[in-house]
């Protein structure tokens, strides 16, 4: 990505951030586009993040627009152009390292993703982020929504038939041995169990 196009990111940025009132993208968009057809690297300089200062300074700024005054005045005729669309975007991290995307549409903000509600995954490693999520918060739910609908499809199947083989438990017959058991459930599944402190857990099933 060419840097002056970062310089456009940051700006659009600022729309989504603010105190109660909730400035338009559209402001922070001509305010760029101006400042880039001036070629006027101290209010784009202004228009960026605290975290983006920090990374490049004012002198930076300068010598980026300096060098790329040309493109940065198209930049700035493509966004004053007739059918552009302006989106807004903000991300919310949380402390545990999840967080959510919000959409800014008809003055407020909607959810885009959220760990708790994944958007598809573009590329294998968005995938596999989405698996880890999920498994950190151990969420079942989460898991089904990441696997591919064949394979959830099977394990809905293979649980729903658990479900339907321990309607009745008493009914069925227990193999004890010492502190372990080991049930045949109706549909082909096997739960084994173990007893710790007195108490039966179940150890494992399929």
């Amino acid at each position: 990505m060419p840097r002056f196009v970062t310089f456009a990111c940051f700006a659009f940025a600022l729309a989504a951030c603010g105190g109660s009132a909730m400035p338009d993208p559209k402001d922070a968009v001509k305010a760029y586009a101006d400042a880039a057809a001036r070629g006027d690297a101290d209010t784009i300089h202004a228009m960026m993040s605290a975290k983006a200062q920090r990374s490049l300074s004012r002198e930076d700024v300068r010598r980026i627009v300096a060098e790329e005054r040309s493109e940065l005045a198209d930049q700035a005729k493509s966004l004053a152009a007739p059918g552009v669309t302006i989106k807004a975007h903000a991300r919310m991290r949380y402390a545990d390292g999840e967080d959510a995307t919000l959409e800014l549409e008809g003055g407020v903000f909607r959810i885009s993703a959220a760990d708790a509600l994944p958007a598809g995954a573009k590329t294998p490693a968005q995938a596999l982020e989405q698996l880890r999520r999920v498994l950190a918060r151990r969420s079942y739910a989460g898991l089904l929504r990441v696997l591919s609908p064949s394979t959830r499809s099977a394990i809905e199947n293979d649980l729903r038939s658990l479900v339907e083989g321990l309607e009745h438990p008493e009914g069925l017959e227990v193999q004890v041995s010492g502190d372990r058991a080991t049930v045949q459930v109706p549909g082909g599944h096997e739960v084994k169990l173990r007893r710790e402190a007195g108490v039966w857990h179940v150890e494992d099933f399929d």
